[in-house]
């Protein structure tokens, strides 16, 4: 298990305009169900190697891709669930997406929610080629979750992965507002979409 404890899945609610019932998954057992399911079409090819195995274990495409997808399916779905309780978000996806983070270009995918006047854009990438560079301090993607007109609200991504070898999303620090780097917890979705789903320009907290 990731030692950074990502999100842990109880049913909550969000409170907006109406009562939503968020249950999220966590990255290390989407992570625990691609390996199960890599393994599975490796025996059944006749792969059944177990350094095959290891080596799939530690492949940096597989952990990027499954986080990319635990992160976007868990907005998705959130929205979905926030439209069947009676909102309006329009949902939105690039998949061929450019994002620049510090002299780097992110390749990846862009998920938009819209919301009104509002709109929150989830984005995930890493560079591709070596003419995007690298990513500066580590980490294997980068993404952000950003409030178009909040800037306070943005939170920037960086992926890891523990000493297990399970990865988990960091949210970086901001040392204007004394706030560390963490986790990605359940909370912090839940505030994104309070303040999407909210009729006024409410200040980014965590609760």
């Amino acid at each position: 298990m990731c030692s950074c404890n990502l999100i842990r899945v109880y049913p909550r609610k969000i409170r907006g305009p109406f009562s939503l019932e968020l249950t999220l998954s966590e990255l290390d057992e989407a992570w625990v169900t691609a390996l199960a399911e890599a393994e599975a079409r490796a025996k059944a090819e006749g792969r059944s190697d177990i350094a095959d195995y290891l080596a799939l274990r530690s492949s940096n495409d597989l952990i990027r891709k499954t986080a990319r997808d635990w992160l976007l399916q868990i907005f998705t779905e959130a929205a979905g669930l926030a439209n069947r309780a009676g909102a309006a978000i329009q949902i939105a996806k690039d998949e061929t997406h450019r994002f620049k983070v510090g002299n780097a270009s992110m390749v990846g995918t862009r998920l938009s929610l819209g919301s009104g006047v509002r709109m929150l854009v989830v984005e995930v990438g890493w560079p591709r080629t070596p003419r995007d560079g690298f990513i500066r301090g580590g980490g294997l993607a980068c993404g952000n979750i950003k409030h178009v007109g909040i800037k306070k609200a943005n939170e920037e991504l960086r992926l890891v992965v523990d000493a297990s070898g399970t990865p988990c999303w960091i949210v970086s620090g901001k040392p204007s507002a004394h706030v560390e780097p963490h986790d990605l917890h359940q909370r912090h979705i839940k505030n994104h979409f309070k303040i999407l789903l909210s009729d006024t320009h409410n200040p980014h907290t965590h609760s």
